[in-house]
């Protein structure tokens, strides 16, 4: 079965992309509108990601893929997470020792190599940096460690929500506070200041990375760690995973799908471009947990999750509010350092460190709760956010934002 091509000029189309995805799947017939599911393959073609259409198109494309990752080895919520796949890689390298989350995922290095890809050919490939690049690596430290006391990033919060987490509606709470909070600072004048353009070659080394990832996990080495139980464990097949991580990395470096954006956009504009994508994303994955079986509705028992409201509720509120600082989230932060921005690398090597931090020294929560090392570093990160925001608010700048993350003074 196939989704027709829409009937728009050739200017308007941006993207051409035909992709065979793997059986089993849900069908979304957004063309007309409607909702439904079927037991098919899908082929599509003719999107124009810069559309409505495309972003949400885009969002339901994640969902799918985020449900066929579940069934074919990923834990289960966690078909995708940014920040949970990047501590396991972090665990893969060896930056931490936590047995249970080691794997370095090949989701993440898909989503980089998959914007960088089709950010070369449609001219959207610009080497830029220098805007506040230690104020950025600090604040994806504080975004990870936040991220990591709710157990998951903004788009595995969506996909707990999905699958029955009611833990999960704690964490938008706090998130869209955070981002609240963040777009107050921006009203007021908040900005990191102007990016830079740099050598071209400097934007090459963020992909170089990604490969090399990919061959250490291919190839596995002696020093990087696989883990034996836990969810390091629970994996898909890696070209499978790899795949969904370049169709994924495609689609949201042609629509700028990003959670962060589109609440922010929400509070600032009443604009629901962006937020549509995440609503894409919550449709297909409810359809797909209730298709595969493993959608529970509650609170307590939820997999690699805890029902500590207070915590999930802070955790999210400093996610929320770093990354509208940053000017995005998670998974936003890995497509702009595919597209050649640097600071954005940068942010992405915070959240490294940041989830090394968080295990090595047990900030990270747990099925069993938060520690109180990470309770208190959910709070000293929520002071430094709150002092980052005060020390870059320029109260004489006019500050334009729309339809994009990025800050324009």
């Amino acid at each position: 079965m196939s989704i027709e091509k829409y009937n728009y000029t050739p200017k308007d189309i941006v993207n051409i992309i035909k992709i065979e995805i793997f059986p089993y799947l849900i069908l979304v017939n957004l063309s007309n509108g409607m909702v439904f599911t079927e037991v098919t393959d899908i082929k599509w073609e003719g999107l124009v990601l810069n559309e409505k259409k495309g972003i949400i198109i885009t969002g339901a494309i994640v969902g799918i893929l985020a449900t066929v990752l579940v069934k074919l080895g990923n834990p289960v919520n966690m078909g995708l997470c940014i920040v949970c796949f990047i501590r396991d890689t972090a665990g893969g390298l060896g930056l931490h020792r936590a047995g249970v989350v080691q794997y370095i995922r090949p989701e993440i290095i898909g989503m980089a190599l998959g914007a960088f890809i089709i950010a070369l050919i449609s001219g959207d490939y610009h080497v830029r940096g220098g805007s506040a690049p230690f104020t950025r690596f600090i604040l994806g430290i504080f975004v990870v460690i936040g991220s990591l006391m709710f157990l998951g990033c903004p788009l595995r919060m969506i996909l707990r929500l999905a699958g029955g987490d009611l833990n999960a509606l704690l964490g938008l709470t706090g998130f869209a506070i955070g981002i609240f909070i963040g777009v107050l600072f921006l009203n007021k004048g908040f900005s990191l200041k102007r990016t830079y353009k740099m050598q071209k070659s400097e934007g090459y080394m963020f992909p170089a990375v990604q490969l090399l990832f990919l061959l250490l996990l291919l190839i596995k080495p002696a020093f990087i760690f696989f883990s034996k139980e836990g969810p390091g464990a629970s994996y898909a097949p890696v070209a499978i995973a790899l795949a969904a991580g370049l169709i994924i990395g495609i689609g949201a470096q042609k629509t700028r799908l990003c959670m962060v954006g589109g609440i922010r956009d929400m509070i600032m504009f009443r604009d629901s471009h962006l937020i549509s994508g995440f609503i894409a994303v919550f449709i297909t994955a409810l359809i797909g947990s209730l298709l595969i079986g493993t959608f529970k509705l509650g609170f307590e028992a939820q997999p690699v999750a805890h029902a500590d409201g207070l915590w999930n509720f802070l955790g999210m509120v400093l996610c929320g509010c770093g990354a509208v600082m940053l000017g995005g989230c998670p998974m936003r932060q890995i497509i702009l350092g595919a597209e050649g921005n640097i600071d954005s690398v940068i942010t992405v090597m915070g959240m490294y460190v940041g989830a090394a931090f968080s295990h090595n020294f047990g900030l990270a929560a747990s099925v069993s709760g938060p520690s109180s090392n990470g309770q208190i570093a959910v709070i000293v990160g929520l002071v430094v956010v709150l002092i980052i925001g005060f020390m870059n608010t320029d109260r004489s700048a006019e500050v334009k934002m729309k339809g994009d993350v990025k800050l324009e003074i």
